[in-house]
């Protein structure tokens, strides 16, 4: 009994016609995919020399990244969900001031450096001058190491807090 081998020519087609339908990732896509990517643990310092961890983690059948960010003076985490909208990348912050700004990013195309994150409103926020996160800048400096530079604006003045991570572990799904 002989078994079939395809001819060279035959797997020469198969590789120049299979790639012409896989359709390109979207400028969008591939931001959600460095946000997918950093799944797993975190840990670092923020400007003070304060310990900060954070774990990213996939949920909602991969549509969306839940962050857990845990500062080393504050005695309740920060929770936020990154998700796809249209052409942008939106984020949900759960507070613990009790306020959840949702900001949104619109990454261009070429080589992602970072995602500048915009307010878009908040839900639980009695007026604007009240304390609440204003800005994500998300820095991917490589595969094992980002920056988040949150600004918190309360009665106008903004501050910025700066954490630098670095992976610990990747998480396996």
């Amino acid at each position: 009994m002989t078994t079939w081998k395809p001819k060279p020519i035959l797997a020469l087609i198969a590789a120049l016609v299979i790639p012409c339908y896989a359709a390109p990732q979207t400028p969008v896509e591939l931001a959600f995919g460095k946000v997918q990517a950093l799944a797993g643990e975190w840990a670092g310092k923020d400007e003070h020399g304060g310990t900060v961890t954070s774990r990213f983690e996939p949920v909602a059948g991969n549509t969306a990244v839940m962050e857990t960010l845990k500062m080393a003076d504050m005695g309740e985490d920060m929770l936020t969900l990154y998700s796809v909208d249209q052409n942008s990348i939106v984020l949900m912050h759960y507070c613990p001031t009790n306020n959840q700004p949702k900001m949104r990013a619109t990454p261009g195309a070429g080589a992602l450096k970072e995602l500048n994150f915009s307010f878009e409103g908040a839900g639980n926020l009695p007026d604007a001058s009240a304390g609440h996160e204003q800005k994500l800048v998300l820095e991917f400096e490589d595969k094992d190491h980002i920056t988040e530079r949150w600004t918190w604006r309360r009665a106008g003045k903004d501050t910025e807090m700066v954490f630098r991570l670095a992976r610990t572990n990747v998480e396996h799904k």
